[in-house]
């Protein structure tokens, strides 16, 4: 799980090349599940989840100009 704060220092760029690679390791990990393969540790497909949606959530704050707003710290 990625820390809020270190989400937030990055550029948009690297959020979305963040973004991209747990997108394709999410894929991944989905294929091997439907195959029948055991994950290492179950908890890892909600944590990808989650930070796509904080990188999601943060990326649309910055579009919409609430990321000062709400109060960056």
């Amino acid at each position: 799980m990625r820390a809020l704060k270190e989400l937030r220092s990055k550029s948009d760029e690297e959020l979305i090349e963040e973004l991209q690679e747990l997108r394709t390791e999410l894929r991944n990990l989905r294929t091997k599940i439907r195959s029948g393969g055991a994950v290492e540790n179950s908890g890892q497909l909600r944590n990808i989840k989650r930070t796509i949606a904080r990188i999601l959530t943060i990326l649309n704050e910055r579009k919409r100009g609430l990321g000062k707003k709400l109060g960056e710290e």
